[in-house]
């Protein structure tokens, strides 16, 4: 079957944004016409979560019934409401690995150290949209997201001024560690518009479609966001989060962070 014609993958990580496990049912095996000749395997549904809204892909591998049969998992991408799961076969015999048929219900199995660690990431990207309106700052509206391990950031649409970058450097770092240490429950829920601004503290964003469904993440009590990707189970979960920089330029205001180990 061609990829043209295949279901939209269904996000189980939307229903349990916590599962690192789960089964699907083989719909197609595409090998790229590159010069590595990547795989993908394309499922009815999926816990990997594929890179996107600043968070990175999730690894790990997809076994099935067969024995022997491994597909290793390096890298996840949507496209056009389909799930591609980049990787390769590996089996522990010298002969071809033992490869799927279409049809096959197998096992998903997330890296679940690196699941942690992204959601963290992500949570604590959320949690500095929540100190910035705690200290007065909700005039500058959150832009670009970056929730990779290497130097996470958030860009605001906005300046905070250049005499008082140092001391809301040091109260978002304050403010941050506090509602960690008080820790709330992080839910996701799909919502009817209405509802979903109402979460959000009667705003959405402007490129929420008003005949939308958006998914909504809330942290504890406070205003929730539009969001696509995986959190953890409660703010406490962050466990640090240090605000290593905030830099302004060309009308935007960069809040660089790093979260505990």
């Amino acid at each position: 079957m061609a990829a043209e014609a295949l279901p939209a993958t269904k996000l189980a990580y939307f229903d349990d944004m916590w599962a690192v496990e789960g089964t699907a049912v083989l719909l197609a095996q595409i090998q790229e016409k590159t010069d590595d000749g990547r795989i993908a395997l394309i499922l009815d549904s999926t816990v990997f979560y594929p890179q996107g809204g600043g968070q990175p892909a999730d690894t790990g591998f997809i076994s099935g019934p067969a024995s022997g049969f491994k597909f290793v998992v390096e890298d996840v991408r949507l496209k056009d409401g389909l799930v591609c799961h980049y990787g390769f076969f590996e089996s522990p015999h010298s002969d071809c690995a033992v490869i799927p048929k279409l049809g096959d219900e197998l096992n998903l199995h997330v890296d679940p150290q690196r699941r942690d660690l992204n959601s963290r990431l992500h949570s604590a990207g959320h949690l500095l949209d929540i100190c910035m309106h705690k200290l007065g700052l909700s005039h500058l509206e959150p832009g670009k997201g970056y929730h990779f391990p290497d130097s996470p950031f958030v860009e605001y649409k906005g300046l905070i001024p250049q005499d008082l970058v140092q001391v809301k450097q040091k109260e978002l770092e304050k403010e941050a560690n506090a509602l960690i240490l008080n820790g709330g429950k992080i839910s996701a829920s799909i919502l009817s518009y209405d509802e979903a601004s109402r979460w959000c503290g009667g705003v959405l964003p402007s490129y929420i479609a008003k005949d939308s469904s958006p998914r909504i993440v809330k942290l504890g009590d406070h205003p929730g966001g539009p969001c696509g990707g995986t959190h953890v189970k409660d703010i406490a979960n962050i466990r640090s989060m240090k605000i290593t920089q905030i830099r302004t330029k060309k009308g935007c205001t960069k809040v660089s962070y790093t979260i505990g180990a």
